[in-house]
């Protein structure tokens, strides 16, 4: 005859165990599917839908497996619940009539052996350090750990039998004249099933001179079970909190414990306790989290305990616990634990924060974990601490951990902020974790801590390596790099701070875009847009900083150059905006140049747009105002598409007393469009001359050319000039700026663009005279077929004494050879 013996805590436990690694399983997936289903072609071609159609559809039949085994798992976690309450409920049922019978039964086995067949251990006597008893060697908890002494440990917990968890160990003793007693270790859970025992507290020293007491390890589990949480340090009010205790192992299934709180020093000169490392887990399950490092008054806090390594088959690491922080004194904040590694299936634990600091540095943040080789991502990098006192630095941040074969490099900690005037004083950021061999996304890099006159560095961005996006460079007092795309797909990402963006993976993808400078601490010209290899878009240029008060003069820095499109199919990107002037000690400064845009593809695309001047300063007491930006040049095309618009100028600064204002910056010429069909674009304006106020006016900037298309296509227009700026009563209106000339039209077939309108001259009062006008631009010519672009429009002359020439229009275009008329000249302003 065959007996079954059932558990209902078993059942319900290994429920639990299941319902986690589905859960886990399910976060894997959710986490692969966005970067793999959703893959975009990088243009509308047919080759590039076909190649992200391809990808997509084996991720889309893998998904819809994943989720028919969910099912399958939903429904048999559902019949295991339902069978271990069936069985909870007969045992309430039969536990009355049966409690005679057992205690007959446990009569034999506590005379021989001092331990029942069936039930929990003795409870330890508190204040004596007594360790709890076993429980039964078929069933039972063991007995709680007895507290200790004045100043001796605590006692052990009972280890458990077959079935049950391990009891608690018992608080070690305070002490009011020297160390705490240590906490008492935990007991081991059931052979089959148990938790192991919560370790003991350590006792804490309120007197004298001595330390908190270390916490005890908590306990171990064995088949089914997690590891018992271990003990925190006891607190001291003279020299240092103790340890928290490691955190008790699981060894089959289930988690490892976490490690126990280190213990505050609220006194004296001591440091606050460390925190304990977190349990591991051998087999299927999480590795326990370290513990929070103590706090201190007086010197540094502790460190964070490390998180353990999650299960060989399947388990996340565990995250690295805080570290503690310094609430007075001369210390620094706790450095964070460091997130644990996974081995196959799992992600990595997040590193911990570093602790803050009153009186010193802030605590450096943990680095995250890597994760597992198979599956999973690399955990996030702990942020540093910050710092109140003004001559300390906030910590830096922690390294995100990096994918192995499929899965996303973690994000990287930032650093700490700091009030400290003298320099930057926030703290650095970390480098972002590296994406998964065969498909991932690298983690962005930590952007540096705030100050009071900068920030911190920022981190590099991690990289993908065959497929996935490169992770975004931190920005900072220096910005990170950006992270590198997938070698055959992806993008690039972003550079932080001033930095250039990433290029794309070399079938397709688009460019990191350029960082823009900075406007506090070390201004920096914009960062260029990462280039498209195949097939994909640039990425933006980013824009240049304003001048700033400890630069030599003030002057704006360039726009960023956009990035190119694929050498076969793209868009170049948009360059970036120049920064605008700056009146500083040494003068008005003038406007950055915009950025170049990036050109396109040979087969198919679009030039980018240049960027656009910066503005320049107001004049000071006697030095002029500074001079508006040049706008950047289009990007051009190159068989099919049009070439980018040519930025508009930036305006000049006022003038100051006695002084000239600001000239107007020149508009940027468009960029070339495709040789086989394009229409060309326009020109960019030229931007305004500053006001006169009390000095002369600035002139206007002269607009830029527009393109000329090359055998289909209409010529681009050119760009207006910028108008002259007014003068005052001792000085007339300046001249404003001549439009841009337009460009041809195709050799074949197209009409001449319209050439750009002058700018107005510059106004006056009765005293003196007005501006003269800017000159039109001349119309584009048409060749075979097509018509010739009128000529743009005179400026009109400035209002004075007497009024200011108007601007003479510009030439109209000829028409084509065989069909077409030509363009009308422009109007004289």
């Amino acid at each position: 005859m065959s007996y079954l013996v059932a558990s209902s805590e078993a059942l319900l436990a290994a429920a639990a165990q299941l319902a986690g690694i589905g859960s886990s399983l399910e976060t894997a997936n959710a986490s692969a599917a966005g970067a793999t289903t959703g893959l975009l072609a990088a243009a509308e071609d047919e080759v590039s839908i076909a190649i992200a159609a391809f990808f997509g559809s084996h991720a889309q039949a893998y998904q819809a497996a994943s989720a028919e085994v969910a099912a399958f798992h939903n429904s048999f976690l559902q019949t295991l619940s339902a069978s271990a309450n069936s069985y909870a409920a007969a045992e309430a049922l039969n536990a009355g009539p049966l409690q005679p019978l057992v205690d007959l039964v446990n009569i034999p086995f506590n005379v021989l052996y001092g331990r029942p067949l069936i039930g929990n251990g003795a409870d330890g006597i508190d204040g004596t350090g007594g360790a709890g008893g076993p429980g039964g060697f078929l069933y039972g908890n063991g007995g709680r750990g007895g507290s200790g002494a004045p100043g001796q440990a605590g006692g052990a917990g009972g280890s458990a039998g077959l079935i049950g968890h391990g009891g608690a160990g018992g608080a070690g003793g305070a002490s009011s004249t020297g160390t705490g007693g240590a906490g008492g270790l935990g007991g081991s859970g059931g052979w089959l099933y148990g938790n192991g025992g919560t370790g003991g507290a350590g006792g804490a020293n309120t007197g004298g001179i001595g330390s908190g007491g270390i916490g005890g390890l908590g306990g171990n589990a064995w088949l089914f079970g997690n590891g018992g949480a271990g003990g925190a340090g006891g607190a001291s009010v003279s020299a240092g909190g103790g340890a928290g205790a490691t955190g008790g192992t699981a060894m089959v299934f289930g988690n490892g414990g976490a490690g126990g709180a280190g213990g505050a020093n609220t006194g004296g000169t001591g440091a606050g306790g460390t925190g304990g490392i977190g349990g591991n887990a051998w087999l299927i399950g999480n590795g326990g989290s370290g513990g929070a490092g103590g706090s201190s008054v007086s010197s540094d806090g502790g460190a964070g305990g490390a998180g353990s390594t999650g299960g060989f088959l399947f388990g996340s690491g565990g995250h690295g616990g805080a570290g503690g922080a310094n609430t007075g004194g001369t210390g620094a904040g706790g450095v964070g634990g460091a997130g644990a590694n996974s081995w196959l299936l799992g992600f990595g634990g997040d590193g911990g924060n570093g602790g803050a600091s009153m009186s010193g540095d802030g605590g450096s943040g943990g680095a995250g974990g890597t994760s597992g080789a198979l599956i999973g991502s690399g955990g996030l990098g702990g942020n540093g601490g910050s710092t109140a006192f003004l001559n300390a630095s906030g910590g830096n941040g922690g390294a995100g951990g990096d994918a192995w074969w499929i899965g996303n490099g973690g994000t990287a900690g930032s650093g700490g902020s700091s009030l400290n005037p003298a320099g930057g004083g926030g703290g650095n950021g970390a480098a972002g974790g590296n994406g998964g061999i065969l498909l991932g996304i690298g983690g962005a890099g930590g952007t540096g801590g705030s100050g009071v006159t900068g920030y911190g560095i920022g981190g590099s961005g991690g990289s993908a390596v065959l497929f996935g996006n490169g992770g975004d460079g931190g920005n900072g007092l220096i910005g990170g790099p950006a992270g590198r795309a997938g070698f055959l797909i992806g993008n690039g990402g972003d550079g932080g701070t001033g930095r250039n963006g990433a290029n794309a993976g070399f079938l397709f993808g688009t460019g990191g875009n350029g960082g823009n400078g900075s406007n506090v601490g070390a201004p920096t010209h914009g960062g260029a847009g990462g280039n498209a290899w195949l097939f994909g878009n640039g990425g933006f240029g980013g824009a240049g900083s304003n001048g700033v008060v400890n630069t030599a003069d003030g002057t704006g820095f360039h726009g960023g150059a956009g990035g190119n499109g694929g050498l076969l199919i793209g868009w170049g990107a948009a360059g970036g905006s120049g920064g605008d002037g700056l009146t500083t000690a040494a003068g008005p400064g003038s406007g950055g140049a915009g950025g170049v845009g990036g050109n396109a593809g040979w087969i198919l695309g679009g030039g980018g747009a240049g960027g656009n001047g910066g503005d320049g300063a107001a004049g000071s007491l006697t030095a002029p105002g500074g001079a508006g930006g040049a706008g950047g040049h289009g990007g051009t095309a190159r068989l099919l598409g049009s070439g980018g618009a040519g930025g508009h100028g930036g305006n000049g600064g006022a003038a100051g007393l006695n002084a000239l204002a600001g000239a107007g910056g020149n508009g940027g010429n468009a960029g070339g469009s495709g040789f086989l069909f394009g229409n060309g674009a326009s020109g960019g304006a030229g931007g305004e001359g500053g006001f006169g106020g009390a000095g002369s006016g600035g002139v206007g900037g002269n607009g830029g050319s527009g393109a000329s298309a090359w055998l289909f296509g209409t010529g681009g227009s050119g760009g207006a000039g910028g108008a002259g700026g007014d003068g005052c009563e001792l000085y007339s209106g300046a001249a404003g700026g001549n439009g841009g000339a337009a460009g041809n039209a195709g050799l074949i077939f197209g009409n001449g663009g319209v050439g750009g309108a002058g700018g107005a001259g510059g106004n006056e009062d009765s005293v003196n005279a007005g501006g003269a006008g800017g000159a039109g631009g001349r119309g584009g010519s048409a060749t075979f077929i097509g018509s010739g672009g009128n000529g743009g429009s005179g400026g009109a002359g400035g209002n004075g004494t007497p009024n200011g020439p108007g601007g003479g229009g510009g030439t109209g275009g000829a028409g084509g050879l065989l069909f077409g008329q030509g363009g009308s000249p422009g109007a004289t302003g």
